[in-house]
């Protein structure tokens, strides 16, 4: 073992879709729904064809192995194992007409069929999650920070309600994109189906009815990697959500923050050096994680860019890309449900870092309501300003330099503003935003 997927990260059912032996299953799917479809056409004897598609149940990746070890060729290694299981000679109309990206590629469209069928199960796990989170904290009035600093209140509730939203365009973009991903061809060599003859068409859109997929319009000798490059862009797009999740958590559990923290077991062990570390490394694999995944993106890219009607530069680098991208986005996905799910949540902190400037993170309450109150807004501003420079210089409450300041408190009651350096009532429609997006998101996905 040389790869950490192999012992360290990705779900047993990603891992199978992507496996050596699920890859020969779809290819031997592909064959015998090529054989049916060239029956139906009448290209090849419907007795023939149905004894392909019982043969390749008996056919075994040790003998693909053996023959690929002798003649360098996956495909015919597969094409010769079945022709070896067929009785009757029927054999000899095994792949008839194909090329051999007719099978490959078709079978890497059922492959990323199923990848997809995981993913957006996961995605709609997390989805749920993120709106349960939101919708349970809609009232949690905490800091928003801009910039790394303190600004005005908001609330826990509105931060999970805008990931929930963002995981919900990921879906709608996975649902878009799934059609132009998952396609078939049967084109023969450079495209033209002239192997086939005019029957080509018609042959091509039966192979893919029978696999329950869809058909390109027209290709090269493959399928034009567009489509691929679209879906790694998407798991791109995908994990870099949870890796802005992860940052914000891994920010929030630091030790002088400590708003929220990830769940820690009893018997769970921070530092080989420091007992008491408490460190966020499930957060801190998701980053590292959708570094790899964001990396997978020029490569396919570039196998967009091939020779003519091919060449098989795509191939080897493909082999890495479409697992690998696969295998850690599903697992990213997994850790995401797991670390949402069980944050723990530090009420008496989050207070506490309301508070930390004391009252200052409250300025632009009282600017607007002073403007609100005939003092122009650009004065209003600059008052607000000079009041809470004095009052980081000095470390006086706010409050209580803007009633020692005399062009404010002729606006502003000692009662005002102390009503306006509260946080929790200065939140705006951050409720109603969180409600509104819950209950479209509970009708739209079924949560």
């Amino acid at each position: 073992m040389i790869h950490p997927i192999d012992y360290r990260y990705g779900t047993a059912e990603m891992k199978y879709v992507w496996s050596q032996e699920n890859r020969l299953v779809k290819l031997l799917q592909v064959e015998a729904a090529l054989a049916r479809a060239e029956a139906d056409m009448g290209l090849i004897p419907a007795d023939s064809a149905e004894i392909i598609s019982e043969s390749i149940s008996s056919v075994k990746s040790e003998r693909v192995d053996e023959i690929e070890s002798e003649i360098h060729h996956d495909m015919m290694a597969v094409v010769t194992a079945i022709s070896e299981q067929c009785r009757d000679n029927a054999g000899k109309w095994v792949h008839f007409g194909a090329t051999s990206n007719d099978i490959l590629d078709t079978a890497t469209a059922l492959q990323i069929k199923d990848a997809i069928d995981l993913l957006e199960d996961k995605l709609k796990i997390l989805l749920g999650v993120l709106v349960d989170k939101a919708e349970a904290h809609k009232h949690t009035v905490c800091c928003g920070r801009t910039h790394g600093q303190i600004g005005v209140p908001t609330t826990y509730g509105l931060r999970f309600a805008i990931w929930a939203s963002e995981i919900s365009r990921h879906l709608d973009r996975l649902h878009q994109l799934t059609p132009r991903a998952t396609v078939g061809q049967m084109t023969g060599a450079v495209g033209t189906q002239a192997a086939f003859g005019k029957a080509g068409i018609l042959i091509q859109k039966l192979t893919m009815q029978y696999l329950g997929i869809g058909a390109v319009d027209v290709s090269s000798q493959i399928i034009q990697r567009d489509r691929h490059a679209e879906f790694v862009m998407w798991m791109a797009n995908t994990v870099t959500t949870l890796d802005k999740i992860g940052i914000e958590i891994r920010t929030l559990q630091r030790s002088e923050i400590a708003e929220i923290e990830e769940s820690f077991g009893k018997k769970q062990v921070g530092s080989s050096t420091m007992p008491h570390k408490r460190n966020p490394i499930k957060s801190e694999q998701i980053c590292g994680l959708a570094r790899i995944v964001r990396a997978m993106v020029e490569p396919e890219l570039l196998n967009n860019t091939l020779w003519d009607e091919r060449d098989l530069t795509n191939s080897s680098s493909e082999r890495i890309v479409f697992p690998e991208a696969c295998v850690l986005t599903d697992h990213i996905l997994k850790l995401g449900i797991n670390v949402i799910e069980n944050l723990r949540f530090y009420p008496e902190n989050i207070r506490r870092n309301l508070e930390l400037l004391r009252g200052l993170n409250m300025g632009e309450a009282v600017m607007i309501e002073l403007a609100k109150r005939g003092v122009g807004r650009q004065e209003a501003h600059e008052l607000v300003r000079t009041a809470a420079m004095k009052a980081h210089d000095t470390g006086q409450h706010f409050k209580i330099v803007l009633l020692e300041t005399p062009d404010i408190a002729r606006y502003l009651t000692a009662t005002d503003i102390e009503n306006l350096v509260n946080p929790d009532k200065y939140i705006g429609t951050a409720v109603e935003q969180v409600e509104l997006l819950v209950l479209k998101l509970r009708e739209a996905y079924s949560l």
